[in-house]
């Protein structure tokens, strides 16, 4: 992804200092691009549970770097003692975000893989390689489901003789959710990439708002054509037939394929199946969890802040503002993810290709996963 045409990811080591992590906070954007460094476990915790970074790919990609930034400064003075300080570790990361299912992935692979060699220059060197795989193969998996997913957009643009397909998403599961490319957005930038007219109406996304704030930002870094709706405007406008398609990310998908995303999306997935507009899913097979059946009595939910439904930020001359929306003393709460049956979803797109949103399909592309 470019900014301001200079490529960035959205996680990487520092090129001065290795020790040192740095990410794109999202927090501030779209109104500021600020870099922040990264150098002990607290810090990267505190970036996923407060969102200074979010999206399960990115999730995943700074739980393996933080993996990292724990073997630096775990104690070396006996190995009983090194592997101690990292499962703590891995319990505080793991404990930030509880509905990704990346985030536990990244820090089992870490464990494992630092668990196959001794000493500890090697255990730390492993989880450098290690960090560095899990950021590689998003990014890479990520250009993959644009690479499978564009194809959906060229049959629809064929359909229509060459006129605008126009998609709707919701949430952020772009370039900011991931280390590179995105996967509901990977399509779309694949598609205007090769020159296939496309525009992409961005839910708003309450309360925290990564539609309006990140994908449109996104989108327009990129040049991609769209316009930002309120979350409710979705429905109205499948109903006038002004949504061809519908794709989202999600932060966890069962191998039955449920699927939990950002709060909204069931509702969006509802009226998609009642006004017959195919709504697809893109993710990574990082992002699959081999273990649960039933989605909406399975995946935990997590309850964030209420203060987030209550209060809204936004630049007022040149600087961030936080104003209360809701009387002061209204209680809120605040369901950070829904769950979509499988039966609503119309496919999955992966970085092995596109199936249906099933054991059957979902085992058809990942056989080694059958056990």
């Amino acid at each position: 992804m470019n900014v301001d045409g200079k490529h960035y990811r959205t996680i990487w080591l520092s090129e001065t200092d290795e020790r040192v992590v740095q990410i794109i906070d999202q927090r501030p954007l779209p109104h500021q691009f600020i870099i922040e460094d990264l150098t002990n476990v607290s810090e990267v915790a505190r970036a996923i549970k407060d969102m200074h970074i979010r999206g399960a790919g990115l999730v995943g990609a700074t739980a393996g770097y933080g993996m990292f930034i724990a073997a630096l400064h775990a104690p070396q003075n006996s190995p009983i003692a090194f592997n101690a300080q990292l499962g703590e570790d891995a319990k505080i990361l793991m404990a930030t975000r509880p509905t990704a299912v990346n985030l536990e992935w990244a820090v089992k692979r870490q464990l494992a893989a630092m668990a196959e060699v001794d000493g500890f220059a090697k255990k730390i060197q492993v989880a450098k390689t290690t960090a560095q795989a899990i950021a590689d193969e998003d990014a890479e998996f990520c250009r993959r489901i644009g690479e499978h997913g564009v194809s959906l957009i060229e049959q629809i643009s064929q359909r229509k003789s060459g006129e605008t397909v126009n998609i709707l998403t919701h949430c952020n599961a772009g370039w900011l959710a991931f280390v590179d490319y995105g996967t509901a957005t990977a399509p779309v930038y694949a598609a205007h990439d090769k020159g296939i007219p496309v525009h992409v109406w961005v839910d708003e996304t309450r309360p925290r708002n990564q539609g309006a704030r990140l994908t449109a930002w996104e989108l327009g870094q990129h040049g991609v054509p769209h316009t930002v709706i309120a979350d409710n405007v979705g429905g109205h406008l499948m109903q006038h037939g002004q949504v061809d398609l519908v794709i989202t990310g999600t932060d966890r998908t069962l191998y039955t394929g449920d699927v939990a995303n950002k709060i909204g999306t069931y509702l969006k997935a509802l009226a998609a199946k009642d006004n017959d507009v195919p709504f697809y899913v893109g993710l990574p097979s990082s992002t699959f969890d081999w273990e649960k059946r039933d989605g909406i009595k399975e995946i935990p939910i997590e309850q964030r802040d209420a203060t987030e439904v209550k209060y809204i930020a936004g630049a007022h001359e040149g600087d961030t503002k936080t104003v209360l929306l809701t009387p002061e003393d209204s209680p809120a709460v605040n369901y950070a993810f829904d769950v979509t049956p499988a039966r609503l979803v119309t496919a999955l797109i992966t970085e092995r290709g596109i199936c249906e949103a099933s054991e059957a399909g979902i085992m058809g592309l990942y056989p080694e996963k059958r056990s």
